[in-house]
């Protein structure tokens, strides 16, 4: 009898140990007391320390932190507008993630498909915002965002003629991101890209039952699933991490960037047009990259020659190699009226091979337009020879035809280190305002950059003290400017009549041997003869 008692007592305990712990845990999960009490609600002053620590965390940002701002009017306008935010969202997460459950349907179950989604009647708030001002063409915020929202989101799920139903509920979010609008362009909506990262771990939280029960109530689960959603955003999300989200194309936001410089050797023409009347041109050659809006550069006019050597060099920004072209305009100058047209044609950058100089004999037409019959009329030729250079830092992306598209190359033509800071380049100037300029007189003003004789001039500003230009020069250089300054002159001109037209409001010099160096210095300069202006400037080299 001992044997079996204690044989009966090992299989009870065996089986009543798990029936326990099931029945338990379903009491646990189904179980909803019933008399719970709504909370008293105190002032602060009536609450203790322990209290008012436990109350800190949902002190608004705004509230602690004095560089965030407090934004109620953003929070009403979401709070109007969240009904139809909550049906738009929804509709537009429907859509996306139909097309996944179809692909897994067929697979691994019947059918997969949402029984409800709603993400409920609670908005988001934003309990501050900082903005941070920098001396890029961007702007940067950081919103810190709450959402304690009752979404209703029922997933059902077949397997044969069985349905699971996955409900979602009770999601609480509190997260910091920082958005960055960048760069900032003359094209609606004024910005080509969002940057976007998170500057501390979110909190989530929210409540998952399946069939009904409360999965998070499992012990030992809800901490998993915590740290385990933490994990996943921060490794995407968590800065330095960024996500980026493309808004304008290249091509109609953001200005492209110079890449290289175009050679140019302009070298004969050859039985030119006669257009005077002795039988006779005066020819000269205009050309210009696609796509630019600096003026044409023009070689020397060759009088009364109908094929004319000129053998001039030019150099051209290249900002496109795969799509721009050259354009190459030849007239016959005159003294009197419009210049005549003796013919054109153009060459695609495309055709070229990064370091390598390519002649070309161009049969001139009268327009780009091949099915014009008058194109096919002898108008000359024009010889030219034709070389693309890539900065140094852009030097790798091309490697041999540019109509391949090879890029990340072997670096074809690479130079040595100790010698590339001596090289060539370009030269990028961009003055982007002045700040508390103030003239005796008036207060229109305008910027002269002067390097090496040559002066360019940003456009001129009324009635102001606070300009803003963000107008960039080019300056081809065949040598580094190691040892040369580039002085910036702020000048005010009067509109009407006046024996005072022009004065200086104050200007600045700037050694470039940083610039070479470094690639590029932004700044704010005070104005020399200035009381209190400042001047903003942002100037990049780009080495051959």
């Amino acid at each position: 009898m001992g044997i079996v008692s204690t044989l009966l007592g090992i299989i009870g305990f065996g089986i009543g140990i798990p029936i326990g712990l099931l029945l338990g845990f379903f009491v646990f999960i189904y179980f909803e007391p019933e008399d719970a009490k709504d909370p008293v609600i105190r002032q602060l002053h009536e609450l203790d320390a322990n209290s008012l620590l436990d109350i800190l965390p949902e002190i608004p940002t705004w509230v602690k932190h004095p560089d965030f701002d407090r934004i109620d009017w953003l929070n009403k306008f979401v709070s109007d507008m969240w009904p139809y935010i909550d049906k738009a969202v929804s509709g537009l997460i429907r859509s996306m993630v139909n097309p996944i459950f179809a692909e897994y349907a067929g697979k691994y179950m019947k059918s997969i498909d949402f029984k409800s989604f709603s993400l409920g009647t609670l908005p988001p708030t934003i309990h501050g915002i900082k903005v941070h001002e920098t001396s890029e063409k961007e702007l940067v915020i950081e919103p810190a965002v709450r959402w304690v929202g009752n979404p209703n989101i029922t997933l059902v799920l077949k397997f044969l003629s069985l349905p699971i139903t996955i409900q979602l509920l009770d999601v609480q979010v509190f997260a910091v991101p920082r958005i960055t609008l960048r760069p900032l362009v003359p094209t609606f909506p004024c910005f080509s890209s969002l940057v976007v990262s998170l500057l501390e771990k979110p909190r989530v939280d929210f409540g998952l039952k399946l069939l009904g029960a409360d999965v998070m109530a499992i012990p030992g689960l809800y901490q998993f699933v915590q740290e385990h959603i933490g994990r996943q955003i921060a490794s995407l999300y968590l800065w330095p991490q960024t996500h980026d989200i493309q808004i304008l194309d290249g091509s109609v936001g953001a200005m492209k960037k110079p890449v290289g410089i175009l050679h140019v050797k302009v070298i004969r023409a050859v039985r030119l047009l006669k257009m005077d009347l002795l039988g006779t041109s005066d020819p000269y050659v205009q050309l210009s990259l696609s796509g630019e809006r600096l003026p044409a550069k023009k070689t020397s006019i060759k009088m009364k020659n109908l094929s004319p050597e000129w053998n001039e060099y030019f150099k051209l920004v290249v900002k496109d190699p795969e799509f721009q072209v050259l354009q190459l305009h030849v007239y016959d100058w005159e003294k009197v009226g419009t210049h005549d047209k003796l013919g054109m044609q153009v060459v695609p950058l495309r055709l070229l091979t990064p370091y390598e100089t390519k002649r070309f004999t161009l049969d001139l037409v009268k327009n780009p337009n091949p099915n014009d019959p008058q194109n096919k009329k002898h108008r000359g030729k024009l010889v030219v020879e034709m070389a693309f250079n890539p900065f140094k830092e852009d030097s790798e992306k091309f490697s041999g035809p540019l109509d391949c598209n090879v890029r990340k190359g072997s670096g074809v033509g690479r130079i040595p280190e100790d010698t590339l800071v001596h090289r060539g380049g370009l030269l990028l100037v961009t003055v982007e305002g002045a700040e508390d300029v103030e003239g005796k007189h008036h207060n229109n003003p305008y910027a002269m950059v002067i390097f090496r004789g040559e002066q360019k001039q940003t456009k001129l500003i009324r009635r102001t003290r606070d300009p803003r230009w963000n107008e960039e020069f080019q300056f081809v250089l065949e040598e580094a400017p190691l040892k040369e300054k580039i002085r910036i002159d702020v000048m005010s001109k009067g509109t009407g009549f006046s024996f005072r037209n022009k004065e200086t409001l104050g200007y600045v010099n700037i050694n470039l041997v940083d610039v070479v160096y470094n690639g590029r210095i932004n700044q704010k300069y005070h104005l020399i003869n200035s009381k209190n202006g400042v001047l903003s400037v942002d100037i990049r080299w780009k080495a051959l």
